[in-house]
């Protein structure tokens, strides 16, 4: 990567002139003894300006990126998402919308035009009678590897997302939400032809292209803000295909994420650290950090003790009570948002005993929520009443609720004729022990109280990821990672709930209903909001009574940084943009 280690190479550079005190002192040769008179003239040296030292930020996570190709299986894993959206770059991104009362920056969420502002398109319009985009692109923009950014890269990215040819299709999956015209299901008819890309996406010229719609739909541009509509660096993408791999997954996943974004990969140890230095190039300007170290740091205990002693800046997903013990102290700034993060228990519908809605409605009174509020999050959450985030658009609390109510669970589980064999497997993130180890404690507990014998199963961030969104087999799970990027209630219906035949992509449970998948192709392009929220409030209480998710908890988000950084700013895939950031 040219770019790349020119980076490298110059940040060396401005290391050793910043010589520390191991250097050894100058040695000068003693001059030549003079008398007064003869002494010679001098004058005085120029003074010089010490270049300044390069900027560097640690920060913490339980995990780094295990992968970075946005159709690979790593997609669904929050750290590596984070790497993703720090290298790459968008044609359309929203606004801001100033800061909340604790000093986190918000965005101008929406669907019309004023809501966005753009990046790798400097201007685009819309023309209703044949429903094209115009993108006008903006010039001069240089990647990481040196290549120039134009229209060849947007097609290329397009062309690669409807190939469907990645373990977990998301790009197409993104590029069928918005209604792009040829992104439908029949991409997995195995007709070749259906994924190409044909003439719904065009090169008008070397900044110019137009997208056409199948039909007008208001989520358009919000997906295209979404992490797996980021913009390729083709050249270098197409350098590293291979006749196996003509998409460069491989290289993607494993090597690199070429893009025009404001960071370039300087160093990637699997499993240890992620290590990203600033694009010179990025067409927004240089970022105000030089360089970002993350690192994974698996106890979260030793996250608080790096953010305490000062070996980290950034900490993110401490336990709620170690963020409360941080209150008070002027060198950590502890802040949040109430954005969209969760707490959910998944049932497999395709593997027994879940198969069965009493047993899931048995679970779902089995569980006492104010416990696992109380204990697991400090009281920093409140009871979660809907798969959508309540926060968002066509959101809508479903009359179907489940309380604590252990009688009730037993009865249900009598009703299944459920009988314990002692094969339930609870499944969580382990290397988030520290938040979920509790509470999957309490629901163990909860459920042997009603007859239910359940065993824990932590497994790595990177196998939880790939039986979650690939492979779609775990039994029974306990999740925090999941939320809907797109802040829509339309999208986390069609991302989640709808079935894999009707077009939805991270169906967890394998949930299919007819009535569902009926609904959702009625109201996804329907233009009257009232009749469209009517329809999601009628899919959201089919949701409930199917407990097609266990909601537990909604929860804030929340980071312990230096108070010496200012600009952090919440994005609804809850990843830090680095380029937000400032110190000083």
């Amino acid at each position: 990567m040219r770019k790349a280690l020119a980076l490298l190479v110059g940040f060396a550079l401005l290391v050793a002139a910043c010589g520390g005190d191991d250097e050894p002192a100058a040695t000068t040769a003693p001059a030549p003894e003079t008398t007064a008179a003869a002494a010679p003239e001098t004058t005085a040296a120029p003074a010089t300006t010490a270049a300044p030292e390069p900027v560097q930020l640690t920060v913490l996570a339980e995990d780094i990126p295990s992968g970075l190709d946005y159709d690979g299986p790593s997609a669904a894993i929050p750290t590596s998402q984070t790497g993703m959206v720090n290298l790459q770059e968008y044609l359309v991104y929203y606004k801001s919308a100033g800061a909340n009362s604790e000093g986190v920056g918000l965005l101008d969420f929406g669907f019309a035009d004023e809501h966005f502002e753009g990046r790798l398109a400097e201007s685009w319009s819309f023309d209703e009678a044949s429903l094209t985009w115009t993108f006008n692109l903006r010039e001069g923009v240089v990647g990481c590897n040196g290549a120039t950014f134009n229209a060849d890269d947007v097609l290329y990215t397009f062309a690669r997302a409807k190939s469907v040819s990645g373990a977990a299709p998301i790009g197409w999956f993104l590029s069928n939400v918005g209604s792009i015209d040829g992104f439908t299901v029949d991409v997995f008819s195995g007709d070749p032809a259906t994924q190409e890309l044909g003439d719904t996406i065009t090169r008008v010229d070397d900044y110019t292209v137009n997208i056409r719609q199948a039909a007008p739909n208001k989520l358009f541009l919000p997906v295209l803000t979404i992490f797996g509509l980021g913009i390729f660096d083709k050249e270098t993408m197409e350098a590293n295909a291979t006749d196996e791999d003509p998409w460069s997954h491989d290289y993607a996943n494993n090597v690199d994420l070429p893009s025009f974004g404001p960071y370039c990969l300087e160093n990637w140890e699997k499993d240890s650290q992620f290590v990203v230095v600033a694009n010179p190039d990025y067409y927004r300007g240089a970022p105000a950090i030089d360089r970002i170290v993350y690192r994974k740091v698996p106890e979260t205990s030793n996250r608080l003790g790096a953010i305490l002693s000062g070996d980290a800046q950034l900490v993110e997903r401490l336990t709620p009570r170690e963020f409360d013990s941080l209150a008070g102290n002027a060198d950590v700034t502890v802040a949040g948002v109430q954005g969209n993060d969760n707490l959910f228990v998944h049932m497999n519908f395709s593997t027994p005993p879940f198969d069965n809605l009493a047993v899931r409605k048995a679970v779902a009174h089995a569980i006492n929520y104010d416990e696992i509020i109380r204990v697991g999050y400090f009281g920093n959450a409140t009871k979660w009443e809907g798969q959508i985030p309540s926060s968002y658009p066509g959101y809508s609390r479903s009359d179907i609720q489940y309380d604590y109510d252990p009688d009730r669970a037993q009865e249900l589980l009598a009703e299944a004729g459920y009988s314990d064999d002692g094969s339930i497997l609870l499944s969580y993130v382990a290397e988030k022990e520290a938040i979920l180890g509790p509470i999957a404690t309490l629901i163990q507990a909860d459920l042997a109280a009603v007859g239910m014998n359940v065993q824990l199963d932590p497994l790595p961030q990177t196998q939880y990821g790939d039986r979650q969104l690939v492979k779609k087999d775990l039994q029974f799970a306990l999740n925090d990672q999941e939320k809907p990027i797109g802040v829509d209630a339309g999208y986390a219906t069609l991302l989640f709930f709808v079935s894999t035949e009707a077009g939805g992509l991270n169906n967890m449970v394998n949930f299919t209903s007819p009535e569902v998948d009926g609904l959702f192709g009625q109201l996804v392009n329907e233009a009257d909001e009232a009749a469209r929220n009517a329809m999601l409030a009628e899919v959201q209480d089919i949701l409930a009574d199917q407990v097609t998710w266990l909601p537990v908890v909604e929860r804030t988000t929340q980071w312990a940084f230096s108070s010496s950084i200012s600009g952090l700013v919440w994005h609804p895939d809850n990843s830090v943009r680095w380029y937000d950031l400032s110190v000083g």
